[in-house]
């Protein structure tokens, strides 16, 4: 059984062609993806079966949201998170060149104390700056 089956049986989702293509293309790209750059890469899946098939990933804990100073929300695969909870609390590179956007998985966000009344349910933190591959352009 391929890694894309697993997975999805894993969370008991079905196996269809949208879910199956869209998880392959997260599965093939070490970086973030918006739903714009999916639908360019699935021009034959219409947005609406991608959106729901991206909001069932992250409610599932395959896919998670990735902090991002842009407009659109990216998403990027889940390591560590079981149906439901999302426990990444790792942090976010943001090449300011390619635009590309990585979880640093092994690079943990600082702990902090949330003043009182406030309750935090998720954190996050986006670096940006230059990721090695345009690096070595320069």
């Amino acid at each position: 059984m391929i890694e894309t089956e697993k997975i999805l049986k894993k969370h008991n989702l079905r196996l269809t062609d949208g879910r199956r293509s869209i998880l392959d293309i997260f599965l093939n790209n070490p970086v973030a993806l918006s739903h714009a750059s999916i639908e360019e890469k699935l021009p034959n899946f219409d947005r609406v079966t991608i959106y729901r098939t991206l909001y069932s990933f992250v409610e599932n804990g395959i896919l998670h949201k990735v902090l991002d100073d842009g407009m659109a929300s990216k998403f990027a695969l889940c390591h560590t998170c079981h149906d439901h909870k999302h426990t990444h609390q790792h942090v976010h590179f943001k090449c300011e060149i390619c635009l590309d956007t990585t979880c640093l998985e092994k690079t943990r966000i600082p702990s902090f104390v949330m003043p009182d009344g406030f309750l935090a349910h998720e954190i996050g933190l986006l670096v940006q700056g230059i990721c090695p591959k345009c690096s070595q352009k320069n």
